[in-house]
């Protein structure tokens, strides 16, 4: 809470939401001072996702100035059905998914091959209770490998997975953001979370023999 110049205490929440409709409201209006600390209040952020999308500097800011340009562009068409955070990440991932599709062939054991899917519904739900791998894997080592192996997730699998356990969101706001069932949702992010624990583990298991064989090698040639 933070108290006005009468006296009375106003909620510091409410401040800011309004802050950011008088901003919105504003940039409609194509003023572009608002628009810029509009900018200045989500760039971190909407970076720091399309980074994770993306997997390099330079395509995260490429998406990110893209991403930013049609929100500038198309803002008088948002109508606040949704928060402006979900608006704005919505564009960004439909940007990053875009750009993954045309850029890269899928794998032939991608994840969309694993699940039949209709309009956002899936035939087969799966428990989605297990924890993300970044909770699992910790090492320095592990992470940077987790993050080589979201680049191999199709588009739309990568999303679930990067918006639940790399960023944090409920599966609420990803079933809004993606425009997707719960279910859906969940069956994404379990399924992602599979492949992606199945990697992990073969990369160890190889990481394992490999320096099993070079300490096999070393004491060969200590004896010899």
């Amino acid at each position: 809470m933070i108290e006005s110049g009468q006296g009375q205490f106003i909620d510091r929440g409410q401040v800011l939401v309004n802050s950011e409709q008088l901003l919105i409201e504003r940039s409609k209006k194509k003023d572009l001072e608002a628009f810029e600390e509009l900018v200045s209040l989500y760039e971190h952020k909407i970076y720091n996702f399309a980074y994770r999308m993306m997997g390099n500097v330079e395509d995260a800011q490429d998406m990110t100035q893209e991403a930013f340009f049609r929100a500038f562009k198309y803002l008088e068409g948002f109508r606040g059905e949704a928060s402006f955070s979900t608006w704005l990440y919505r564009i960004t991932a439909n940007l990053c998914k875009d750009e993954l599709r045309k850029r890269y062939r899928l794998p032939v054991d991608s994840l969309d091959e694993k699940i039949s899917l209709h309009d956002g519904e899936v035939h087969k739900q799966i428990p989605s209770s297990q924890p993300g791998p970044e909770a699992i894997y910790t090492k320095r080592e592990l992470r940077q490998d987790l993050g080589e192996l979201l680049g191999t997730l199709s588009p739309e699998f990568r999303l679930a997975v990067v918006l639940r356990d790399v960023l944090g969101f409920s599966y609420q706001e990803i079933s809004e953001l993606m425009e997707c069932s719960l279910g859906t949702v969940k069956s994404r992010i379990s399924r992602g979370r599979g492949y992606l624990r199945e990697k992990l583990l073969t990369q160890q298991e190889q990481n394992a023999s490999f320096s099993g064989r070079n300490k096999v090698k070393g004491g060969e040639k200590n004896e010899m």
